[in-house]
């Protein structure tokens, strides 16, 4: 079985050596040169919660040769009007693509690569960019019940997604979900959270956490989310520690907003050093995907008339720092008014 990872940069390359250690037969693609070089020179090192050098092959988008049986998608959803039209030559009527991107990217791929071919899921782990040849692993995966959830878009328990899970297992346990969808709308609560307040603040997850303001962001976010995925048809799924289920989410009184400010305390304490890819992006002056993330919360929202002041504002402030407008900064949360905040922090 031919594997590839289209898009190898922190997540792909910790996937990408993870399944080659265990014996898959993957191949690393991206279009950073002197990271394929570091890559096939060096090997993957892998730091963090683990320290591990593992031989890998990596190759430009350019070089792509043959047919792939199974094709892991982990570029920006904004570079898909130029990777998928690429990768279509290497796919015929068998191969698999499964979408492991942000926010809710399936029916987009679909289009391109057709629903026939388009699978999808949520990575439960997070990594950051080093620099080439090097990424860390943020959290420590073996106290992860599972580290990918994945689904046909349809619910649907196949053999192809059978087949996708055997290859992920080779990194660690993967559940095969019939719900793919809310699963998606779920991993988004933390998404359109966390990583769009790590961008806002330019800072860790921990230090998101440690600040009151920041943190109540994150509960007024998490409600926008939950409220535009029920107007959608879908129901949250427990995710990291939230409770079953996500009630506190609702934010109806000071109790559900306590129980949410303490959730987030508690989801994420093994991932305080991460950074959010926004951030990295912000650092490194590139494109977010911010509209793919919080963005899309709002657009949801337009559709079913919920009004989303807070991933608004994230929106605003992520592409204002992208423009050079505001700085990398925690002071950005003057941008949220405090008449937002209705309950006491």
């Amino acid at each position: 079985m031919r594997v590839a990872i289209l898009g190898s940069g922190a997540m792909g390359t910790v996937l990408g050596a993870y399944l080659t250690k265990n014996g898959c037969n993957v191949e690393l693609i991206d279009n950073y040169q002197a990271h394929v070089e570091k890559l096939n020179s060096c090997g993957a090192h892998i730091v963090g919660t683990v320290d591990m050098v593992v031989p890998v092959k990596a190759i430009l988008t350019e070089q792509m040769e043959g047919v792939y049986d199974v094709v892991f998608l982990f570029t920006k959803q904004l570079a898909n009007d130029q990777v998928l039209p690429a990768l279509l030559p290497h796919l015929d009527g068998n191969s698999t693509v499964c979408t492991l991107q942000n926010g809710v990217p399936e029916p987009f791929v679909a289009k391109y690569v057709g629903k026939e071919r388009t699978v999808g899921g949520t990575v439960l782990w997070g990594a950051t960019f080093l620099e080439p040849g090097v990424s860390e692993l943020t959290q420590d995966i073996t106290k992860s019940t599972h580290l990918f959830e994945i689904g046909e878009i349809d619910g649907t328990v196949t053999d192809r997604i059978k087949k996708v899970a055997e290859v992920l297992s080779h990194m660690g346990p993967t559940m095969v979900s019939e719900e793919l969808m809310a699963s998606r709308w779920s991993k988004l609560v933390n998404n359109a959270c966390m990583s769009g307040m790590s961008a806002v603040c330019g800072c860790t997850f921990g230090e998101v956490l440690d600040n009151p303001k920041a943190r109540a962001c994150l509960s007024y976010i998490g409600r926008e989310v939950k409220r535009c995925a029920e107007a959608e048809g879908y129901k949250l799924h427990p995710l990291l520690s939230m409770p079953e289920p996500p009630h506190c989410l609702d934010l109806k009184d000071q109790a559900q907003f306590d129980e949410s400010m303490q959730m987030w305390l508690d989801a994420y304490d093994g991932l305080r050093p991460a950074k959010a890819s926004m951030l990295q992006d912000l650092e490194k002056n590139r494109p977010t995907e911010v509209r793919m993330i919080d963005g899309y919360v709002c657009d949801v929202g337009d559709k079913h008339n919920i009004d989303t002041p807070f991933c608004d504002i994230v929106v605003d402030v992520v592409e204002k720092i992208g423009r050079g407008e505001l700085p990398l900064s925690m002071s950005n949360l003057d941008q949220f008014p405090d008449e937002l905040f209705t309950f006491k922090l």
